[in-house]
């Protein structure tokens, strides 16, 4: 009674030891999906884009200089400070404006001092024509003292004439140095801020050869992103293209902005400034083939004063967009990536591979967004499937 017992648990642990030998063995007999490398297709936003590197710039400005020589005396404001138009910012000492201006004063009063001794002698000149027009008349006098008299007399107007003449030149030289002394008291020509200062107090300013550069002031809003795109890209960008850029003290956050501007030529290198003839863009490729840069120009709001100036930005310039559309990692596509008609090898669940006939939409260079051929959840073999060699 007791043989057909053992027998039958027997019979079950052989039972059981197939079964776990087969469970073992199965995914090595029918290999499945995760025998491959797959990557899903997935639902998402994406954007097609043009990038780029830029530099923050106040869009109004003014450099303020001297133009009037001499020391500075007193500089009011300091590097930061917000001033309003008309505010006084330097004082260069006036020695020299006002004893100019003195001897432009002294100069007219000798002129007028000469135009009137003038005015006597013409007087006097005319007294005589007369007296020898009166004598003429009764035949006791000469016809050359005639002619002598009507001479003098109009030596005398015309040096009144140059006396005149010169005391106006002199006037307007009076006003030349009246200007020259305000020069020395430099104001504000806008409301702004005082981003820098160029000049010290005591330092001695030279205006007679070129404006000296004392200080700049700006108005930090609206600021503009001076980008330089290259010469492969600047094609896809259009005055009025939508636009963001981010900083690397700003974190996440994103700036929008749109295209106000491209500049249609291309800023000349530093070592080809001072080579005159031909085209910057033809210059600019002779002698090494440089990459050419075109600048375009973004304005942004800065209200509440996060940009400064020369900060350094990544520009996106935005061609297409498209918002919850299926995606796929362009490295699980083959086929030529400018042209809409690609493949995809898709793999079940239980290791099957189906190639299919798929068509794209705009594409960020990593992932491509798909129009036809795949669905959502879709697994995409990425590389040679195992055991193909390649």
């Amino acid at each position: 009674m007791k043989r057909p017992r053992q027998t039958r648990r027997a019979l079950l642990i052989v039972l059981s030891s197939l079964l776990v030998g087969a469970l073992v063995a199965w995914p090595f007999l029918t290999p499945g999906r995760e025998a491959y490398d797959t990557v899903p297709v997935t639902r998402g936003n994406i954007e097609s884009s043009v990038t780029a590197l830029g530099t923050l710039q106040p869009r109004q400005y003014v450099d303020v200089g001297a133009q009037a020589s001499g020391q500075i005396r007193k500089i009011h404001v300091d590097v930061g400070a917000e001033v309003t138009q008309g505010q006084p910012l330097v004082e260069i000492d006036p020695s020299t404006q006002t004893a100019k201006l003195d001897a432009s004063r002294f100069a007219i009063e000798n002129l007028k001092a000469q135009l009137q001794e003038q005015r006597a002698l013409h007087d006097l000149a005319q007294q005589k024509y007369q007296r020898q027009q009166r004598l003429a008349q009764g035949g006791a006098t000469r016809e050359e003292d005639i002619q002598s008299a009507r001479a003098e007399v109009r030596t005398t107007q015309a040096r009144i004439d140059m006396f005149q003449a010169q005391i106006r030149q002199a006037r307007a030289s009076l006003r030349s140095d009246e200007a020259e002394l305000g020069y020395t008291r430099i104001f504000a020509p806008m409301s702004g801020t005082v981003v820098a200062i160029d000049a010290r107090e005591g330092q001695t300013l030279n205006a007679q050869q070129q404006t000296p550069l004392i200080l700049r002031i700006a108005n930090l809003s609206p600021m503009t992103v001076w980008a330089e795109v290259s010469e492969a890209d600047i094609g896809h960008v259009k005055p009025g293209m939508q636009a963001y850029f981010t900083t690397l003290s700003g974190g996440n956050r994103r700036w929008a902005s749109t295209v106000r501007q491209i500049l249609p030529v291309p800023p000349k290198p530093l070592n080809e400034a001072s080579q005159g003839g031909g085209s910057p863009a033809s210059s600019g490729k002779s002698g090494s083939a440089r990459v050419v840069l075109y600048t375009v120009l973004l304005d942004v709001d800065n209200t509440d004063q996060a940009l400064m100036p020369e900060m350094t930005t990544q520009v996106f310039f935005v061609a297409n967009q498209a918002r919850d559309v299926l995606l796929a990692p362009v490295v699980a596509l083959q086929g030529s990536t400018d042209s809409d008609r690609q493949t995809a090898r898709v793999v079940a669940k239980n290791g099957d591979i189906e190639t299919r006939q798929i068509r794209t939409g705009i594409s960020d260079r990593l992932r491509v967004e798909i129009l036809e051929g795949l669905n959502e959840g879709d697994h995409l073999l990425i590389g040679p499937a195992p055991g193909n060699g390649g």
